[in-house]
């Protein structure tokens, strides 16, 4: 999942200093980065399942891996604006990078002794880390060559967030997930982390030594952009566009999640498939799939059709889905929630472009405070843990049923108020 900024009009400062690289080999790095943080946050979904059984959680206990990764948004997201407006954007990436790095490394002493705790604080680390570069690494796709062909830069960086997205939970099932009838001790299972996590902080310090020493340095803001940081969030607030879209993203990103956190336990039960923790993190990765493919039908849709309508027609679908994937079993129930992600897929960049649309000077601000709404990924899979603890995982989907509902509900409504939108 990335965040869609408005496409930026600065230019990169000039001067041999700043100009380190050439355009094609910094989109390759910063391609790779949407990769990794794409990649790095599927990888939750392998996770909750793997502590569910290494510390024997709840499903309310386990959601707390999302409830810690995402909350690093809600908490770092403005701290991380505030250093990129100082530093610029080069740098907000690389401490994005190495803070990052850290919460990998976290995994393995927490690895060590056993702690889920120390875990939790490594994965809100490594989200803090990733927060910084959301803030920063949007924006740097636009500004590093021709501003005609941004969107086209961006667009492609984001489907490589989704390639991540899709490979992280066939990887993670394969080294960290036992496999069915494999017996291991309990510090064998948390061992089985550490060389995955290892390998990811030294990608994320290796990448910060490439960007320090190949991405360009963008001029510092100009007065216009400076003008709108000056801006107030509750000027922002007079628009409903703007409360109305971070309600929805808040809604779309707690369904998502949802959704994947606990795939795998729903293909396991043996009312779907049950499946082995194995097999089935192996299908998550259709879910994600899924989204990667929308988006680019998708993209073709959306120059088609009003983007309110595809937006309220998506979610109507998605909602259909769940229901089916709540009262029918076998098979048929595996796909119809694996379903969901080909129909999750417009739906973030949809939200947040038409959140934004309009707005002229308030576009950062607003931009800022949508942010936030990624928030829902770590309330909503908590909510769900506890429904699934008291009543039954199947009830718990209720949850994004309400969330797809509410959003497409308000997209038609938004659309019939808004001619052409």
């Amino acid at each position: 999942m990335t965040i869609q900024t408005p496409t930026s009009k600065s230019t990169v400062s000039g001067g041999p200093a700043a100009n380190k690289g050439p355009v094609a080999l910094q989109m390759f790095l910063l391609t790779t980065l949407f990769f990794l943080w794409g990649f790095v946050t599927s990888l939750n979904d392998v996770l909750i399942p793997h502590f569910k059984a290494l510390f024997s959680l709840s499903y309310t206990q386990s959601s707390l891996v999302q409830f810690c990764f995402f909350t690093a948004y809600f908490v770092v997201s403005l701290p991380a604006g505030l250093f990129m407006s100082r530093y610029g954007y080069k740098l907000t990436l690389i401490a994005g990078l190495l803070i990052a790095a850290v919460g990998a490394l976290l995994f393995f002493p927490a690895a060590q002794v056993l702690s889920y705790p120390i875990f939790l604080l490594g994965l809100f680390t490594l989200a803090a880390g990733i927060t910084f570069l959301q803030v920063s690494a949007n924006t740097f796709v636009s500004i590093i060559g021709d501003t005609k062909t941004a969107a086209s830069r961006l667009n492609l960086t984001q489907a490589f967030n989704s390639l991540g997205t899709t490979i992280a939970p066939k990887l993670g099932g394969v080294f960290i997930l036992v496999a069915a009838g494999v017996v291991l001790t309990r510090e064998e299972q948390a061992a089985q982390l550490k060389m995955p996590y290892l390998i990811i902080c030294g990608i994320l310090v290796l990448l910060a030594a490439l960007s320090w020493i190949l991405l360009a340095a963008p001029k510092a803001a100009g007065e216009s952009e400076r003008a709108a940081q000056d801006v107030g969030f509750l000027e922002t607030l007079r628009h409903p566009q703007v409360y109305w879209g971070f309600i929805n993203l808040f809604l779309y990103v707690g369904a998502e999640v949802c959704i994947g956190s606990f795939l795998i336990s729903y293909l396991a039960q043996p009312s779907t498939v049950g499946l082995s923790a194995v097999d089935a993190a192996g299908y998550v990765s259709f879910y994600w799939g899924g989204a990667m493919i929308g988006r680019f039908v998708g993209s073709a849709i959306l120059r088609k059709f009003s983007p309110l309508k595809v937006l309220g027609t998506f979610t109507a679908i998605a909602a259909i889905l769940v229901v089916a994937a709540m009262g029918l079993q076998g098979p048929i129930a595996m796909w119809t929630i694996l379903a969901v992600g080909l129909f999750n897929s417009i739906q973030f960049p949809t939200i947040f472009s038409t959140s934004i649309e309009g707005l002229g000077r308030l576009t950062e601000k607003a931009s800022s405070f949508l942010i936030m709404a990624i928030f829902g990924g770590a309330v909503l899979p908590v909510a769900f843990g506890a429904i699934a603890d008291n009543i039954s995982l199947r009830v718990a989907f209720i949850i994004p049923l309400i969330c797809y509902a509410i959003i497409s509900a308000h997209s038609f409504y938004s659309a019939a108020r808004r001619p052409g939108a």
